[in-house]
């Protein structure tokens, strides 16, 4: 005998659709019947029922819904005592939802969705509303026509206009409470802000408007003006969320308030009333949300931006420390090959030099003093080469006499004076207050600035002024150089050391470095700071 192995879960399993479309079905209908006493002229929330759940829900369930209402149409026919034949159902109930069903279709191939979040969205879906409305009442006009016999032309407008707003008021209150429930549900703390403000704002508005209504006159009128202030209220707080939810609730309360305090019917001027308020609020609750998200959004962007900033920051002072370590060490390799050209060589020269005074009396007796004159010309030369050339690895002069001798006394007033050019200082402050490589820079940009313009200026000029003085965070020294020359061409000759020079020089302090030149001179300003202020105190010293 032949065994049938099956796997415990080898089950009979139907298909989702099977499933959950007829609990989809009926819960619809237990909703249509719920809805269906509110139904009155000019107020028609089971058309909005009807529209948000096809809007909502894949076209799968549509044949579940749809049957779903016509079942509970049925029953509620059935109830009320109306004839109710095959002919007449079809007829009066069939219509409609059909009509609906292949507007929405039609709309959600053209990519409508069931969202609010913009005011595009709500544009959007507003259209979509109207354009289903009028097609509702359009299907419904012709259907009246054609049951009647001759139906005159203040009938059928007056149906028409019914179900427009009908419809339309029902849509604006329904579909949107169902997209927030099944699309777009609120945070558990928007929740809480929401159940708060209906606390201390919609109960009160609601009590206000019960008092003005069983007053007689305008003060009826003037409640349901009134209502949409806490409408206004949610829009701004809450954005569309909450001024959907306030206006089913004001809605309700006025609808309510008419008819069991009022004994009165809600009339198409109110009802036109609410459903402008409605769309306005829609639209003002969505654009609040969109400018809500554009601030966040700017707001992070901002948070990111200055991360981005502080990393820039961090990387530029990281470069910033690298090229002054760089200048640094560049200063001290400078002032390592002096010492060893000082002490060798010119030592070397020095040697040279005894030696050749030695031999003076033995180049006299043999008839060559003028070979020993040549020799102490050449050695000469040689010295003064390899003073400018230390002055220029290292100046002396900044280390003997300080800051602002060098700058008032030292080579440059010769440089300038053997130009003939009449050199003019401004100098004040304590030079000791900045950091060494701060003023070996200051003086190096004076120099080659002196450098400059002996080379290119052609001035008859040249003003130097420099300002040292402690400030919060640090010392700040303001060099100001001018000259009434010509101005720099366009292209300068130089070795690699000219204004490309100057300006890294003062970007690798951190300084500013701003420069001016035409047809009135050359205008050079520069800013430096000192980050490490000298606590030391500061006695007065001759050479500054």
């Amino acid at each position: 005998m032949r065994r049938h192995m099956y796997h415990p879960r080898m089950r009979l399993s139907l298909p989702p659709t099977l499933v959950r479309g007829p609990l989809l079905g009926l819960g619809y209908a237990l909703l249509w019947g719920l809805l269906w006493p509110t139904a009155e002229p000019y107020w028609m929330l089971p058309f909005g029922l009807r529209f948000g759940a096809l809007l909502l829900a894949p076209l799968r369930y549509w044949p579940w819904l749809l049957g779903g209402e016509l079942a509970a149409t049925a029953l509620i026919e059935v109830h009320d005592g109306l004839p109710l034949g095959w002919l007449g159902f079809a007829a009066g109930d069939l219509p409609q939802p059909l009509v609906i069903a292949l507007c929405l279709w039609l709309l959600r191939r053209a990519s409508l969705r069931p969202s609010l979040r913009d005011p595009e969205d709500v544009s959007r879906l507003l259209l979509s509303v109207a354009f289903t409305v009028l097609a509702a009442a359009a299907t419904d006009a012709i259907v009246l026509a054609l049951l009647h016999a001759s139906p005159s032309s203040g009938m059928l407008l007056r149906a028409l206009g019914q179900d427009l707003l009908g419809n339309y008021v029902g849509v604006l209150l329904a579909a949107p409470p169902l997209i927030l429930l099944l699309r777009a549900r609120p945070s558990r703390q928007a929740l809480r802000g929401l159940l708060m403000d209906g606390l201390l704002v919609m109960l009160p508005s609601l009590l206000i408007l019960l008092a003005l209504t069983e007053q007689a006159g305008p003060q009826r009128e003037f409640a349901r003006a009134l209502s949409l202030a806490p409408v206004l209220f949610f829009a701004f707080r809450h954005g569309w969320r909450g001024a959907s939810l306030s206006m089913l609730v004001v809605s309700l309360g006025m609808a309510t308030v008419d008819r069991l305090v009022a004994h009165a019917v809600p009339t198409a001027s109110a009802q036109l009333f609410l459903a402008v308020a409605g769309t306005g609020a829609l639209m003002l609750g969505s654009a609040t949300d969109a400018l809500r998200r554009s601030s966040a959004r700017v707001a992070e962007q901002n948070v990111h931006l200055a991360a981005v900033n502080r990393r820039l920051d961090h990387l530029a002072r990281q470069l910033r420390d690298a090229a002054r370590g760089n200048l640094q060490a560049e200063e001290d390799q400078r002032r390592h090959m002096a010492a060893e050209l000082h002490d060798e060589l010119g030592q070397n020269l020095t040697a040279i030099q005894t030696h050749v005074k030695l031999a003076q009396s033995r180049l006299q007796q043999a008839g060559l003093e003028d070979i020993g004159t040549s020799i102490n010309g050449i050695l000469d030369h040689m010295r003064r080469a390899l003073h400018r050339l230390l002055d220029d690895l290292r100046p002396a002069v900044l280390d003997e006499f300080g800051l602002m001798r060098a700058l008032d006394e030292g080579p440059i007033r010769d440089l300038l004076g053997t130009a003939g050019m009449a050199y003019h200082t401004d100098l004040r402050g304590e030079p000791r207050l900045l950091e060494e490589d701060i003023r070996t820079a200051l003086y190096r940009l004076a120099q080659e600035s002196a450098t400059n313009a002996v080379k290119h200026a052609q001035a008859s000029e040249f003003r130097l002024r420099l300002r040292i003085g402690e400030r919060p965070g640090g010392t700040l020294a303001l060099l100001d150089i001018r000259d009434n020359g010509v101005g720099l061409p366009e292209r300068v000759s130089g070795d690699g050391r000219g204004l490309q020079g100057m300006r890294d020089r003062v970007t690798s302090l951190g300084g500013l470095f701003r420069l001016r030149t035409g047809g009135g001179g050359v205008h050079l300003r520069v800013l430096l700071r000192s980050n490490t202020p000298n606590r030391e105190p500061v006695r007065p010293n001759p050479g500054d």
